[in-house]
């Protein structure tokens, strides 16, 4: 549900192509259902292995506030979290990836299933996104909780 003069999760998501009405015209007709749209102009998306990347989102969850976007590949081999643009240049972590300026990121249409990636958090349309200092200690928090407390390894 949007509220008047608020975007919508599509609205937001075309808006950071490089044409907005041949992003969503070529988007909403896409059999796949899927568009790539350019990072680091209104956010980066950081990309952790599956088995980091659930239970840092476990935790995101429980915080106040829901996290940005979220996105998943084809059995949750790898979590990609919608942080703000420039984050991923500065980003130093073992076994994370970063999709900034210069990189295009697959995305399903809002409310789809395009098969091989969906939305584990869909975009609201506002513009949120995940606090990389708040990704960060829930990393941490997801990884000492580990089975056996060694934490996660790459």
């Amino acid at each position: 549900m949007t509220t008047p003069g608020s975007k919508t999760a599509v609205d937001w998501l075309v808006s950071a192509a490089p044409d907005p009405d041949a992003c969503r015209w070529e988007w909403e007709r896409n059999p796949l259902g899927v568009a790539l749209l350019p990072a680091g102009r209104h956010w980066d998306v950081l990309i952790l292995p599956g088995a980091l990347g659930r239970p840092t989102l476990d935790v995101l969850t429980r915080l106040k506030g829901p996290p940005g976007p979220v996105l998943a590949d084809s059995g949750d081999a790898r979590l990609g979290f919608f942080v703000p643009a420039g984050t991923a240049s500065h980003w130093l972590g073992t076994g994370v990836r970063g999709a900034g300026r210069g990189s295009w990121v697959v995305v399903p249409y809002p409310g789809r299933d395009a098969g091989g990636v969906r939305w584990l958090v869909v975009p609201d349309g506002r513009g949120t996104l995940t606090d990389p200092a708040l990704l960060e200690l829930a990393m941490h928090e997801a990884a000492a909780r580990e089975p056996g407390g060694e934490g996660w390894r790459p």
